[in-house]
């Protein structure tokens, strides 16, 4: 069985054809999904579809880094109020991005600070967005960091020493399409990372794998992630994918 550990199934872009996309991942084996919150804008889109495929959905909770603006405090307050109604396996998506705006760097820093303390409170696991950015979410997680506090640096662009890094800070990798991309880099150096320390994921409907590179992603291409993955590796499929789930369970507690 395999997990995409990080997949937007409940945004606009699956509304004409989410039942379909949903039946291709499972004939690709996938059969589960971890669904990580945007801002207070996608909440109930978020459990509505959870609700419509219960047992299949694992739902986070979390303010997305470019969501953090002027009325970054008011969003945190209703994240928090829907976290505490219960029913998550996790917080996120959180995190630092740099990438589309530095003008919020003080507040993303604050909001996701405020997060990982959640997260510590509920014994819960994260999901963490980096873009361009190591160093702040480094900084923070070790100021925070404790034995209980685990989770995901989703989408993961790092190098080797970063990615050692996230690992001794007690965070799994989440490999995604980058990993089969010509000029994603960190196919070159994944072999020196455990096994027991990597997940996959999409980010669906952002960031599909070759062949599918500029076209929208879905769950079903976790199966190019994963070819890629057994060729690092040089292990077979069935061995790679029954690790990569036990990974996931342990992470996400279902």
């Amino acid at each position: 069985m395999i997990v995409d550990t990080h997949t937007h199934l409940f945004v606009e872009e699956f509304d004409s054809d989410r039942q379909q996309v949903i039946d291709r991942a499972k004939a690709a084996g996938v059969e589960k999904f971890v669904l990580p919150n945007i801002d207070s804008s996608s909440i109930n889109r978020l459990k509505k579809t959870v609700s419509e495929y219960p047992g299949e959905m694992l739902p986070l909770m979390g303010l997305h880094p470019t969501s953090v603006k002027e009325n970054y405090q008011e969003e945190l307050a209703k994240i928090k109020t829907e976290l505490d109604r219960g029913g998550y396996y996790g917080i996120g998506e959180i995190g630092i991005d740099l990438y589309w705006d530095k003008s919020f760097l003080k507040q993303q820093e604050e909001v996701f600070q405020t997060q990982l303390q959640w997260a510590k409170d509920k014994k819960l696991p994260v999901s963490i967005h980096i873009r361009e950015a190591f160093d702040e979410v480094f900084d923070i997680i070790e100021q925070e960091k404790s034995p209980g506090l685990t989770g995901v640096f989703h989408c993961f662009t790092g190098n080797l020493a970063q990615a050692k890094k996230a690992i001794d800070l007690n965070f799994y990798l989440g490999i995604g399409g980058v990993v089969t991309f010509k000029n994603g880099k960190i196919d070159k150096f994944l072999d020196q990372i455990p096994l027991d320390r990597l997940v996959v994921e999409t980010d669906a409907p952002w960031l599909a794998p070759t062949p599918y590179r500029g076209k929208r992603n879905e769950p079903a291409y976790l199966e190019k992630i994963i070819d890629k993955l057994t060729d690092i590796y040089q292990i077979n499929r069935q061995e790679l994918t029954c690790q990569l789930y036990h990974n996931s369970m342990d992470i996400f507690n279902f």
